[in-house]
């Protein structure tokens, strides 16, 4: 791969929605490297987080930059080209440290990538912060300068899901998932707390990447005589199988697909989606008390005025970008150095003192994150996505069990 193979710069004059910003700055510029998948398994959400980042960077600058040393200093954001290719992270990453000279990091899409990624920014001393890796084995080593900054660990992002399933009545539970960190994560947190509320897991088996025939799985988990089925893989995966579901005519009380409410998921299944369980950081009915950077409602509409061409409209990956920029900035400024010791020290102590679109900041001394938990939403036909649990944020009554396919208009 070529050193400057999707290598751009996002810069005040690259976004800023004013007139003519001016190139030349007195300060030298914040620069932050990051890998994106430009193909592969994970360019959809890759590129959806993206958006996400450079709405913070067209924000932050806009603003005349991050403050430190009492004099402002714009961010300029370097990206390189990770072809959702694990092997080629780390040289990617070594490129954007060595040859780039950026600052610090962000971490790349998902948890097999920012594995592959953590070590080289170790090895070098940098600072890096995570947007979307949620594996608790990222955590568990010792790493001494990242943090999660907006996405909830693995083990704690699957059980919202599992309380609605439980709350809803179900009793009897199959899992299945992808053979990779964040699935496997997700899923073992949630079979724990299945387990710890009296539930029945009638199958928890992994399949391998690139899988495209799931019915062996879905006939299995009938056969389990499962009450609600929850297959965790990433988007693309999760349509075949709400697709396969429907021509198999195989039926659940209750399918809870994590990215069941993502608009390209809603998009490309259609019929498929209806009546499945899902969960989502982002929804105009979802809304946090905001500390710190856009609303939910500022960063929409700061969506649609810098990528009016996007393909899809704005996702939980884009908001969890966007806050973990955010969240950055205040690491930054807390410190007031680009130091990587000094920035996970202030990290730290901003633990509860933050709530970005996506909510809550906390984290421990790993950099895992504990809150930003999930709302989970239903497809409903006629009415669109509806938050059905929790209850304190519920705008509908979730239906349950769910039609039968032959029954469905």
């Amino acid at each position: 791969m070529k050193r400057r193979t999707f290598l751009m710069t996002t810069t005040a004059s690259a976004l800023a929605t004013g007139a003519g910003a001016a190139l030349a700055q007195a300060e030298p510029p914040i620069r932050i490297g990051m890998t994106v998948s430009s193909t592969g398994t994970f360019a959809l959400a890759a590129q959806s987080g993206l958006r996400g980042v450079e709405i913070w960077v067209d924000d932050v600058n806009a603003r005349g930059g991050i403050e430190i040393g009492g004099k402002k200093r714009k961010v300029e954001l370097v990206k390189l080209d990770d072809r959702s290719d694990k092997t080629t992270v780390p040289k990617v990453y070594e490129t954007l440290i060595k040859d780039e000279k950026v600052d610090l990091l962000f971490g790349p899409f998902g948890s097999t990538l920012t594995a592959a990624a953590v070590n080289a920014t170790e090895t070098a001393g940098k600072f890096m912060v995570i947007w979307s890796a949620s594996a608790d084995s990222i955590y568990a080593q010792g790493f001494k300068h990242i943090i999660s900054a907006t996405q909830i660990a693995g083990s704690l992002l699957g059980q919202p899901g599992v309380r609605a399933i439980h709350a809803l009545g179900a009793k009897k539970i199959a899992f299945a998932y992808l053979d990779e960190p964040f699935p496997a994560s997700l899923t073992q947190g949630a079979a724990d707390l299945a387990k710890q509320l009296g539930m029945e897991i009638t199958m928890n088996e992994k399949f391998a990447k690139g899988t495209k025939d799931f019915n062996i799985l879905i006939q299995k988990a009938r056969a389990s005589g499962a009450d609600a089925f929850y297959p965790t893989a990433y988007e693309g995966d999760q349509m075949t199988i709400a697709r396969q579901l429907r021509e198999a005519n195989v039926n659940f009380k209750a399918v809870y697909l994590v990215y069941g409410s993502q608009p390209q998921f809603l998009q490309q299944a259609g019929k498929d989606a209806d009546y499945i369980l899902s969960q989502t950081l982002l929804h105009e009915k979802i809304n946090w008390k905001v500390t710190h950077g856009l609303n939910r409602a500022q960063m929409m509409e700061r969506y649609g005025k810098l990528f009016p061409n996007a393909q899809y409209a704005a996702d939980f990956q884009t908001a969890l970008a966007y806050g973990a920029g955010v969240v950055t900035e205040e690491v930054i400024k807390a410190a007031q150095s680009l130091e990587a010791a000094k920035l996970k020290e202030a990290a730290l102590k901003l633990n509860d003192k933050i709530v970005t679109v996506t909510g809550e900041y906390q984290i421990d001394q790993t950099g895992k994150q504990f809150k930003n938990a999930f709302s989970i939403m239903q497809n409903l036909p006629g009415g669109g996505l509806e938050v059905v649990y929790p209850p304190q944020v519920a705008t509908a009554k979730a239906v349950y069990p769910a039609p039968a396919f032959d029954q469905r208009k």
